[in-house]
């Protein structure tokens, strides 16, 4: 009998325990032993609850217990996480986490503790919740260079746009605000959504998948990383028109030649007929191309109590069935360059107020379309770089002369740029 002990007793760490019950018979067949919980670390107390009696406070309990083979982490966080887990490693226990902050952060280290003590530090949960996705990188895929990653990586995000472009579509008018609260009504967003909807989240997961593709630890803060929160729902209608629709994607390239990669999460224009403009609400997918393989995409529950403890007890199934033998590939701190975030120039959707004729005296560009004010306009131009698009942004607004007003203002020889959005091909 393989003996386990979770950490945190919230959604994810109760959902473990319920899959584990509910899917005994099968679970144990598929370990080729019984799996048992034998403790639970939460400082809280849950009365009534079935499990009562497995809980404890003290993390020594767990660590000095020689029957404990298995950790399952579901606390989160950084800390104190990391110290937990690198003890429990450093005593020969197999580690299972969920948490894509510990992972993107300290991943190399623990990786390589667990690789030295022949046993294991698994995190399919980490990236996507019930889609499997790293074990495809880590053993499906090893014959492969990946050369293209993207993603809708974060549920809440693509629930707040799913839900502002329906909005957006059918009434003319969305508030992200109230969207964003509604979301948190319903438990699809955390009472502080700042990593999810500023991008943070995202650039986690990318990290990880990043280093697994690479082979070598991707810091995530080195990823470029913009949000939704200002995304209007005038953008939405206009790549609406343009045959786009608006999604925060976590995309990479990497260069094996060079050792170099090129990542950044922001707000993206997808084409309508790309199979990630199909993926709405919660849901998640990440799109893989290789050089052999060429495209595969994954797609399901980016989240949720029960998918994403599916994805922790199949990782459990494998350390125990692997309780003697390293079964991950790991990633080294060795470094990695990474190109600045606008390495590849993007077509860009530029939403503007100004005379449609007086834009296209100043710029090539293609696809106008009317705005959703009066007034507006929308249109699409490049290939450009960041530095390109501002350039070009300097220049639309330039004041013809005769014009006696300031630099973007209404005047009628004036253009005021709203915003621009990168266009996802």
């Amino acid at each position: 009998m393989a003996e386990i002990a979770i950490l945190g007793y919230g959604t994810v760490g109760s959902g473990v325990a319920e899959v584990l019950d509910k899917n005994r018979l099968s679970i144990d067949k598929k370990a080729a032993q019984p799996i048992r919980i034998k403790y639970i670390l939460d400082k809280r107390a849950f009365p009534g609850d079935p499990r009562a009696r497995l809980l404890t406070r003290e993390y020594t309990r767990i660590l000095n217990d020689d029957d404990i083979s298995v950790v399952v982490e579901c606390m989160g966080g950084a800390e104190p996480a990391y110290t937990y887990l690198k003890q429990a490693l450093l005593r020969g226990k197999s580690v299972v986490t969920s948490n894509k902050e510990l992972v993107a952060k300290h991943g190399a280290e623990l990786l390589s503790i667990a690789r030295e003590k022949n046993i294991n530090f698994l995190f399919e949960a980490s990236v996507g919740g019930g889609i499997p996705i790293i074990r495809p990188l880590n053993l499906s895929l090893t014959s492969d260079e990946i050369t293209d990653l993207a993603g809708i990586l974060n549920g809440t995000t693509n629930y707040i746009l799913t839900e502002m472009t329906r909005e957006s579509l059918a009434t003319g008018a969305a508030s992200f605000d109230e969207i964003l609260a509604a979301a948190q009504r319903q438990g699809y967003a955390e009472q502080n959504p700042a990593d999810d909807i500023e991008g943070r989240d995202a650039a986690r997961k990318l990290a990880i998948l990043l280093s697994l593709a690479t082979g070598r630890q991707i810091d995530f803060e080195s990823i470029s990383t913009e949000g939704i929160s200002r995304i209007e729902c005038a953008d939405i209608l206009a790549a609406d028109k343009l045959g786009y629709c608006v999604k925060l994607l976590a995309a990479a390239k990497i260069n094996h030649e060079k050792n170099e990669v090129a990542a950044r999460v922001s707000p993206v224009l997808v084409p309508k007929a790309h199979p990630l403009a199909m993926v709405n609400d919660v849901f998640n997918a990440i799109f893989v191309k290789g050089e052999i393989i060429d495209e595969l995409m994954f797609y399901g529950r980016g989240a949720g109590k029960l998918p994403t403890a599916g994805a922790v007890v199949a990782d459990v199934v494998d350390a125990v069935k692997h309780l003697r033998y390293n079964i991950i590939h790991f990633w080294s701190n060795d470094p990695v360059n990474v190109a600045p975030a606008d390495a590849y120039p993007a077509r860009r959707m530029f939403r503007a107020r100004g005379r449609r004729e007086l834009i296209a005296s100043r710029i090539n560009t293609e696809a106008f379309v009317s705005g959703a004010a009066p007034g507006e306009l929308a249109f699409i131009a490049g290939p450009l770089t960041d530095a390109d698009a501002l350039a070009l942004g300097k220049e639309l607004v330039k004041s013809d002369t005769g014009c006696s007003g300031p630099t973007g203002c209404s005047g009628p020889n004036c253009v005021n740029i709203l915003s621009q959005i990168r266009i996802f091909e």
